[in-house]
């Protein structure tokens, strides 16, 4: 038994919307997808090939023959338009705050079964980025779709490379499904356990209790050696900024704070060195991103923008922050009030100790001049369309209007040549750079312990967990 030590578990509806990493690696685990991420790309799983439009409106999907659900019956292309359809239902795709999130991609899609394995999506609005979502749709067995609407999570069948074998709420465990056509995962059984004590999941794998502990403190984990993995997470921590009235409704106020910060400095002082500074609005696993030199601190080309905005007096902004999501929150905003106070600008805090609430706050666009946020979406295209296209106004819109950004994110969504679009997005990313829609600081560093030395292990672009790509840890430590 190769055991997974977690600060969260738990599982639930598979076709909500969810980055919450301690049960994404779970539901890829369980559940097969039509396409699975590598690297900025995607590569075949349950569809071995697909076709795209010129237009991006219609998808065709072939899928692997013969692939069975864990309760036998056959997850063929009637299965996959189920739990599509499923997908884009207006009471599923639900995250923190924002309902529906699948339903704005594949609502109204014409989803046409043309044989066992054949399967063609219509979609009633171009998205050459539709594989970004379909990275997430699980497909699930009909015979467990009343049990899960019916909000018992306790059914979870799939057709992925594990099988559920337990579920409890201290503990999930799932067993290798043999001839399974991705190949053979190195370990048979895999156990999920909760321990939210961060300390005791790192002793406990120095002592072989655990072959694998997530989710570890940055620099107690030195002392594990070789046992040690480091990953860069995918997940911006940025504030976002009332660009619909107030003082960031003025670019060059926008432009100023984030020419003010030293993120450098933000990352020392708040993170004590465990993340990387972020100057664009998406981190550098996402596709797109730009490599090239980014624009650095630059205080007097902010005293400059302010003065020319009219603050060159001061200015007070309100800012809106939680205790939690990111749970240094707080500490940050202290830590950006100094920076700002060099330049003038000084902040009136507003804690929110209910994140849901301050969620749903964020969301009915009722913030303050600015509120600290993260931005978690694998996708390029769906950050752009969902966060920052005025024509949308999405859950976590707030007020920004770029008619450049807008006619790039037009050109992108047809452009189903992955280079081309890539050079798409990253003209949108230096933009954004020039007028920022957020204030954007830093991707977090995460620490994750592998029983054993092995130098070669990677962890995926997205910073879940996946465990068919683990090494063989059955044999290593002394409680399996």
């Amino acid at each position: 038994m190769t055991i997974i030590a977690q600060a969260r578990l738990g599982l639930h509806d598979p076709h909500d919307c969810t980055d919450a990493s301690h049960e994404l690696t779970v539901l890829h685990a369980v559940y097969d997808t039509l396409v699975k991420r590598e690297g900025q790309g995607f590569v075949p799983a349950l569809a071995r090939e697909w076709t795209v439009s010129d237009d991006a409106c219609v998808w065709g999907f072939t899928l692997q023959t013969g692939v069975k659900f864990h309760d036998g019956t056959a997850c063929d292309s009637a299965a996959v338009a189920a739990s599509l359809l499923r997908m884009a239902r207006e009471d599923k795709g639900y995250t923190l705050g924002a309902p529906a999130v699948w339903r704005q991609f594949l609502g109204g899609a014409k989803l046409e079964v043309l044989g066992p394995t054949q399967l063609r999506v219509t979609l009633t609005a171009p998205m050459a980025d539709l594989l970004d979502v379909l990275e997430q749709g699980f497909i699930v067995a009909p015979s467990a779709l009343a049990a899960l609407d019916a909000g018992d999570y306790s059914v979870q069948i799939g057709s992925g490379p594990y099988r559920i074998a337990e579920i409890r709420p201290d503990r999930i465990s799932a067993t290798r499904v043999e001839g399974h056509f991705s190949g053979a995962p190195a370990n048979a059984t895999i156990t999920w356990l909760l321990e939210p004590d961060a300390a005791k999941r790192q002793a406990m794998l120095a002592d072989g209790t655990f072959q694998v502990a997530n989710d570890l403190n940055f620099e107690a984990t030195r002392s594990l050696g070789a046992m040690r993995h480091e990953f860069l997470s995918p997940v911006a921590i940025i504030y976002l900024l009332n660009a619909a009235r107030g003082p960031l409704a003025d670019a060059r106020v926008r432009r100023a704070l984030s020419l003010a910060v030293h993120r450098e400095a933000i990352v020392e002082t708040v993170m004590n060195g465990a993340a990387r500074p972020l100057h664009g609005f998406v981190s550098p696993n996402h596709f797109g991103a730009a490599r090239e030199a980014v624009a650095e601190m630059d205080r007097e080309t902010a005293r400059a923008l302010l003065a020319e905005a009219g603050h060159g007096n001061g200015l007070t902004l309100e800012v809106d922050c939680p205790t939690r999501l990111p749970d240094e929150a707080e500490r940050l905003t202290a830590a950006l009030a100094a920076q700002l106070a060099e330049v003038g600008v000084s902040l009136n805090v507003h804690v929110h100790p209910e994140r849901e609430d301050y969620a749903h706050m964020v969301r009915r666009k009722e913030i303050h001049d600015l509120c600290v946020f993260d931005s978690s979406p694998m996708s390029t295209y769906r950050v752009l369309y969902e966060k920052i296209d005025s024509r949308v106004g999405g859950s976590w819109w707030q007020g920004y209007v770029n008619p450049q950004i807008e006619a790039l994110i037009d050109k992108g969504r047809v452009t189903t040549d992955r280079t081309a679009r890539a050079e798409i997005w990253r003209r949108a990313y230096a933009l954004l750079q020039d007028d920022p829609a957020w204030l954007t600081l830093y991707n977090p560093l995460r620490v994750i312990g592998i029983a054993g030395e092995h130098p070669d292990f990677i962890m995926p672009p997205d910073g879940v967990i996946d465990v068919t790509q683990l090494p063989l840890l059955e044999e290593i430590g002394h409680a399996c």
